[in-house]
């Protein structure tokens, strides 16, 4: 099946395959004909992979039918503040860390704590886990696996370079020698134009005892000169070359193929480790990862381990029980597992993990290897993000980071902006 980068629609050929479009009717749990409408975002990799555990659901429970949506970048959330407004929002919809604490307070989930563990199986997953998304005392969504932040590097890049691959012990400083090295040997941009990334800039920050969002209130847990500071050196970098342009980066949606290095712009790429696998389906040389760049050798590295991505029941539903024994299935059934593989991270069920780790490729198996490294490296996880943090990132963040690239805006004034507009945006 061809699925478009950007969004699809199975039409019926899905219908044949046992899988249907169209609008979900309002129908009680477990009915004869249940019809539960699945939405997240991703590659074309992670589409085919969740089609394929939805037939294969589907086989085992015979009248359910599951109506799948992948939209890619901005598209998803556009599309679920209609479905929001409409109050039709979809039965099961795929959020992450960032973003569950935003819309769970913002009413677009069901709490899932009816359903566990009578119909969601989640205790081998540990009380920790489940803390994860667990909001003001309620459970919204279940982990699909376990990610952290990561540095990827096109391996032959370097070796044509001469270079030696980064290492986890590696500083901003020596990282931004070498993005200007890599430029000059590769005739591409050493890396990409990081300010902009939400996720790069907390393990910056955290890495100096502090935090994109407070920790003990309401509000941001950085200052104007902090921002300046990491202004400052990603401006010098991109005038430098180390960095791609700002043309470029803003074609960046926080998907693999508008990613800089996804695109073949950069040798460097700063994403979430399961993503590793969706990268390297589309790059033809063999990637390598380690960790992002630190303060210091030896200092704090600013990970800390999270759901890679999470499912999370529509609060309009009307089908939560089904929703729930869906879900409960994506991330507990062994053959499920091992057509998921680690695309959406590191497994949370330790027998769906020790069953799958046989079969995985050499990029799965580095995936895994990286969540053991971290082991030792990981910092404690933080609260869950404020509402108005998804704001914060795509109407705040980037769009000052885009006019920073551009020289529209000064470091300094952009870190004014960014606190003053961060400020009025986060509401707790």
């Amino acid at each position: 099946m061809q699925v478009n980068r950007r969004s699809f629609l199975m039409g019926s050929a899905g219908a044949a395959a046992g899988l249907a479009f169209g609008a979900g009717s309002a129908i009680p749990a477990f009915a004869e004909d249940a019809q539960l409408r699945a939405m997240w975002w991703g590659s074309n990799d992670r589409a085919k992979r969740t089609l394929d555990v939805a037939k294969l659901y589907q086989s085992k429970t015979p009248g359910v039918t599951i109506v799948g949506e992948s939209l890619s970048g901005d598209g998803y959330w556009t599309k679920l503040a209609t479905q929001m407004a409409g109050r039709s929002i979809a039965d099961i919809f795929q959020l992450e860390p960032g973003t569950i604490s935003d819309y769970s307070k913002r009413g677009a989930c069901m709490p899932l704590d009816e359903f566990v563990p009578s119909t969601l199986q989640v205790d081998s997953f540990g009380a920790d886990m489940l803390k994860l998304t667990t909001i003001d005392g309620k459970l919204y969504g279940v982990g699909l696996g376990l990610n952290s932040f990561s540095m990827f590097f096109d391996t032959v890049e370097f070796e044509k370079a001469g270079i030696p691959v980064p290492t986890p012990d590696l500083t901003w400083d020596e990282y931004a020698k070498l993005a200007v090295e890599l430029a000059k040997s590769s005739g591409k941009s050493g890396g990409p134009y990081a300010a902009r990334y939400a996720y790069v800039f907390d393990a910056w920050l955290r890495q100096r005892g502090k935090s994109l969002f407070a920790r003990e209130s309401v509000g941001l847990g950085f200052t104007a000169d902090d921002a300046r500071e990491w202004f400052d050196y990603w401006e010098k970098l991109r005038k430098a070359g180390g960095t791609v342009a700002a043309d470029v980066q803003t074609l960046d949606q926080n998907t693999i193929d508008t990613n800089a290095l996804g695109l073949g712009k950069s040798v460097i790429g700063m994403a979430y480790s399961n993503q590793m696998i969706g990268y390297q389906l589309i790059i033809k040389n063999k990637l390598g990862i380690t960790m992002l760049p630190r303060e210091k050798k030896g200092g704090p590295s600013g990970h800390y381990y999270r759901p890679a991505l999470i499912w999370s029941v529509g609060a309009t539903t009307k089908n939560g029980e089904a929703a729930a024994k869906f879900i409960d299935f994506f991330v507990n059934d062994i053959e499920a597992g091992k057509i998921l593989g680690v695309e959406r991270g590191v497994p949370m069920s330790p027998t769906v993990r020790e069953a799958i780790l046989p079969q995985l490729n050499p990029t799965e198996q580095e995936t895994v290897k990286y969540v053991n490294l971290l082991k030792d490296q990981v910092g404690e996880y933080p609260p869950p993000v404020p509402m108005g943090a998804t704001q914060f990132d795509q109407r705040v963040l980037r769009p000052i980071c885009d006019e920073l690239a551009f020289e529209r805006v000064s470091p300094a004034d952009a870190a004014t902006r960014l606190i003053e507009e961060g400020k009025a945006t986060i509401k707790g």
